[in-house]
């Protein structure tokens, strides 16, 4: 009877070991994985920025040239100083754009460079890796907003933040003959979704 108790005893310390291990494994190939993508999207960041600076350098006729050999997916940088957010955009034909994936510009948006237009980009938050939009809810009026596109920087300034109720529409207040950028994302653990509105300056 002991010596049977013993033997069952032996048996849970080893599934319990082979349990642990299996979890461990899985974390860290995880966060591995994790930090194998998040190295691709600086790398990518990085390269954009290179190949601005080289065509800053350029004669205006050999932009076009540049921005063929341009191996990177990202169209635009948005910047958001105030959380410490830097993220690359792609283009809004890319599979890639979806927040699933990354931030989403959403259908029917202006790029920064269209007079009066408005940019509105997605995200999700809470602690997924994909939640880039995790700390917009810190922003206030008057924080500052920057996307780098097409070799130019647009600054923004936010004018308005409001939440709406998460049901797949957003209604988007925006002043007439204004450029503005809209972010929107889920303000976490409620079924609401906050509005930032930024005004170009």
């Amino acid at each position: 009877m002991e010596k049977s108790k013993r033997k069952n005893k032996s048996w849970l310390i080893i599934i319990g070991s082979l349990i642990f291990l299996s979890g461990l494994f899985i974390i860290v190939k995880d966060y591995y994985l994790n930090k194998q993508i998040e190295n691709k999207e600086e790398q990518a960041i990085e390269e954009y920025y290179n190949i601005e600076e080289t065509v800053s350098t350029e004669e205006p006729e050999k932009i076009e040239v540049v921005k063929e050999q341009k191996k990177i997916n990202y169209i635009a940088i948005l910047k958001i100083p105030k959380i410490n957010l830097e993220r690359g955009l792609v283009d809004p034909n890319s599979y890639l754009n979806n927040v699933n994936y990354n931030l989403e510009i959403v259908k029917g948006s202006d790029m920064p460079d269209v007079n009066n237009g408005n940019m509105i980009i997605a995200g999700h938050s809470g602690t997924a890796r994909i939640s880039y939009f995790r700390n917009l809810n810190r922003l206030d009026i008057d924080d500052l907003i920057i996307i780098d596109y097409n070799f130019n920087s647009y600054k923004y300034k936010v004018v308005d933040i409001y939440d709406i109720e998460k049901n797949g529409y957003a209604e988007i207040s925006k002043e007439k003959n204004t450029t503005t950028l809209t972010l929107i994302t889920c303000r976490h653990n409620t079924n609401k979704q906050i509005v930032i509105i930024a005004k170009q300056i």
